[in-house]
Formats: C-alpha cells, sequence, structure tokens
C-alpha cells in the first residue's frame, strides 16, 4: 500500500497483533513481533504475538522502500490510546523474507526476520504502561511504520 502525503509519496503498512501473558519487553536491542501465538520467557523482545504477517508478507512497495540505503523508517506501536513511536534505517541487504517474524534491531545485523536496523529503540524502551496492556491475551495492537 502507498500513499501521499505533502505531495511525496511514502510506503506504509500497518500490522495487527495481540497481546500474551508471557510479554516482557526487557531486551536491550531488538523489538520483535511474531505471527506465532506462544511466547515463553526467552522472547524478551517479542512484543505482541498473532500477528498479521511476517516480514515476507509486506506489501512488495513497502519492501522495496525499506530496502533502499538511505531508506528512514518510522515506526509506532499503538495500544490502546497509548503510542510508542521510534524509527530505525532500512538496508539493501535486507531480505524480508521470513513467514513469522518481523525483528527491529539497534545493531546492523542482517537476517530474514530483520525489518530495520539502527534503531533508536529496543524492547526495553517501550513505556511500562503499554507493556502491562500487552500482558493481556485480550490486547490489541498495531506496529505501524512509515518509510521516508
Amino acid at each position: 500500500m502507498g500513499q501521499v502525503v505533502d505531495g511525496e509519496a511514502r510506503a506504509v503498512g500497518r500490522i495487527a497483533f495481540r497481546g500474551h501473558p508471557m510479554v516482557r519487553s526487557l531486551h536491550p536491542t531488538t523489538i520483535e513481533i511474531t505471527t506465532e501465538d506462544n511466547l515463553t520467557e526467552r522472547g524478551d523482545c517479542i512484543v505482541g504475538v498473532g500477528a498479521e504477517r511476517g516480514c515476507s508478507g509486506l506489501d512488495e512497495r513497502v519492501k522495496t522502500a525499506i530496502r533502499n540505503e538511505n531508506a528512514s523508517i518510522k515506526f509506532r506501536i499503538l495500544v490502546d490510546a497509548d503510542i510508542f513511536e521510534f524509527s530505525g534505517r532500512g538496508d539493501p541487504r535486507l531480505s524480508l523474507a521470513h513467514a513469522h517474524d518481523i525483528v527491529i534491531r539497534r545493531s546492523r545485523f542482517i537476517s530474514e526476520r530483520t525489518i530495520a536496523v539502527g534503531a533508536d529503540a529496543a524492547a526495553k524502551d517501550i513505556p511500562r504502561s503499554i507493556v502491562a496492556r500487552l500482558r493481556s491475551p485480550d490486547a490489541r495492537g498495531f506496529l505501524e511504520l512509515e518509510v521516508v
């Protein structure tokens, strides 16, 4: 899906997910959402399960935009009325091939699960009020992204 904002075409995406009682959001370098339904204590970067799609399910326009070496990606995690905003960078090496996971990284590490590198936030930075809501299996959230 594409959108024109202020005369400039931008690639945008929105992925719905839900909460889980094991959401801890403590990881210092990554944020992840997954299509999987289960979560263990080891998944301390995972902030949502049951996501609509992983990297491979992103719109082709979004994938192309993310693979631009100059891509800046604005992210928003929305849960109820709370919003957490942060940013990351695209990279031409991103395959965006993983069917189940979407991972945003502070580092420059690339894998088929990576959607952005050089992020200015990680799971541990998400406000605890949002994390508390995401511990409910009834919680519904969205990961929104805009590539500029």
